[in-house]
């Protein structure tokens, strides 16, 4: 079965260009100008992945893409004319997966967006559980148990906090961390693993004295866990 994208996109242009190709590599795609319809549309929808416009009538795309991360965890690859840091940060902070800043390349967009729907085939057989005092991570159900409590994770923290704490007390560079979370044909900076380890402390710190997200410093991260 095909799998859905649901683009929401006001420039028709790009719209079209999109649907072209997207379509010539086999998935099916439903077109939304507005930001305002762009959350039931995806009701009705129900996409694999969103490549999201930020500058959109009726709704810009952070609110929607934080919107969106409240109740699914599909992956959503945001789309903008601004090529500012700030902007992508601001993207990742409301719970995106990627960003492609325009104009871009299509065999590059596609590139990402087959990388961040790899990790939600149904087809790859999953068992991976790890469980810390007052934690489990949980990448059969894709869920963060804390304190007893489920925290809403967009999944590409939930991999990050998983791949650091499968080896515990070992020191991982931003770059290995991008190659081995993001996989090797992400086109991000290290920025983004500083962004993603931010989000995660803020769900993660003070829980146990046991267990920890430390930053190394000029170096990376590892998930510290007590002698």
């Amino acid at each position: 079965m095909s799998k859905r994208v649901l683009v929401v996109e006001d420039d028709p242009n790009i719209a079209d260009l999109l649907r072209l190709y997207l379509g010539k590599d086999g998935f099916e795609v439903m077109l939304v100008s507005d930001g305002a319809k762009a959350e039931s549309s995806f009701d009705l929808f129900t996409p694999d992945v969103v490549l999201l416009d930020i500058m959109l009538p009726g709704k810009d795309g952070w609110t929607i893409c934080r919107d969106l991360r409240k109740k699914s965890s599909v992956p959503i690859i945001m789309l903008t004319a601004k090529g500012e840091t700030n902007d992508k940060i601001n993207g990742l902070d409301m719970g995106a997966d990627d960003y492609v800043t325009k104009p871009f390349d299509v065999k590059e967009l596609l590139a990402r967006i087959h990388a961040v729907m790899r990790r939600t085939d149904a087809d790859a057989p999953v068992e991976k559980k790890l469980e810390f005092d007052k934690l489990t991570i949980n990448l059969d159900s894709y869920e963060l148990i804390v304190d007893g409590k489920k925290i809403d994770t967009p999944p590409k923290e939930l991999e990050l906090v998983y791949h650091l704490a499968s080896s515990p007390n070992r020191v991982f560079t931003r770059n290995q961390l991008l190659d081995e979370v993001w996989g090797f044909d992400y086109f991000g900076d290290s920025r983004t693993v500083d962004v993603h380890v931010k989000r995660l402390r803020e769900k993660l710190e003070g829980i146990s004295d046991k267990w920890s997200l430390k930053t190394v410093w000029g170096v990376g991260y590892k998930f510290e866990v007590a002698e």
